[in-house]
């Protein structure tokens, strides 16, 4: 059984109903390509913008029940496909906040995130963070896929892909916003190694300030039977904009998963004690420097 994942890899229009526009037409090319469900990159309502100034800030941000969330779930529900959409979100607190919202092909919402290790050192200071990870059972009318999400920086902590792991994710989904290169790359795929997930990047292309495409899909298989170790990386898109479309073998996953000895077998969660202890912070020395 395949699950097949399209790539929003574009660049945003220039306010709000641009995007409305620009996504919704991304959408209807992925269901004409036969996908599963499509995913953007991070913060897709204004594509990634983050002005520093709290007034500024606030006028982009919109309600997860805000008319352009809802056209996404109305075409998803229309077109008979899932979407990961990506916002600025208006938040109870003074300082907004980074999430997706996944609705399924029938537009029933299934799943809310918000960006939990946001990059505060950075531009996202002016965000809140996110509270915890979550999972959902995405039904694809095939079958059904256990889903997470965790959104560009999140991938730079092994807890993040952990934590989805083991709340049942097989695929985890993460919108992302910056240089895909080489170091990113294999956090990426190490994610994917140490939690046998497969994990589904979207970033937005060339041309978008720090940004260069390269969206991926790792599908958390390391080993065949035939050829000994194989690429994970099943998936990788070029720089330039386009909807690209990826396919992930469930069942090749599922079997490994059934097999292997990664992901939760050998754990000894009783000795980690020190990584949930607040008490130990600045092990490391020294200021961030923006490169």
């Amino acid at each position: 059984m395949t699950f097949k994942i399209a790539f929003i890899q574009l660049l945003p229009g220039k306010d709000l109903y641009e995007n409305l526009d620009k996504g919704l037409e991304a959408l209807e090319e992925a269901a004409e390509k036969g996908a599963d469900i499509a995913l953007f990159p991070e913060m897709w309502s204004d594509g990634y913008s983050l002005p520093q100034d709290e007034n500024a800030l606030n006028k982009l941000a919109i309600p997860g029940d805000s008319e352009f969330i809802e056209e996404f779930r109305k075409t998803s529900a229309k077109l008979g496909i899932a979407v990961g959409i990506t916002f600025l979100e208006s938040s109870g607190s003074s300082k907004p906040l980074n999430s997706v919202i996944f609705f399924d092909r029938t537009g029933k919402k299934i799943l809310h995130y918000s960006k939990l290790h946001t990059c505060a050192f950075d531009a996202e200071a002016v965000l809140a963070e996110g509270d915890d990870f979550y999972v959902a059972d995405l039904d694809f009318e095939r079958g059904s896929v256990r889903i997470g999400s965790m959104i560009c920086f999140d991938r730079e902590f092994p807890e993040s892909a952990r934590i989805l792991m083991l709340k049942g994710a097989e695929l985890i989904l993460a919108p992302n916003a910056c240089p895909m290169e080489i170091n990113r790359l294999a956090a990426l795929r190490t994610r994917a190694y140490e939690n046998m997930v497969a994990v589904a990047t979207c970033n937005y292309p060339e041309g978008h300030p720090d940004c260069n495409g390269h969206s991926t899909l790792f599908d958390g298989v390391p080993w065949s039977q035939d050829e000994g170790s194989v690429d994970m990386c099943v998936f990788e898109a070029p720089a330039e904009p386009g909807v690209y479309v990826a396919e992930l073998d469930l069942d090749r996953l599922r079997k490994h998963r059934s097999e292997d000895i990664m992901g939760d077998k050998y754990r000894h969660p009783e000795k980690y004690g020190i990584l949930a202890d607040e008490s130990v912070r600045g092990v490391i020395k020294g200021e961030f420097v923006h490169w």
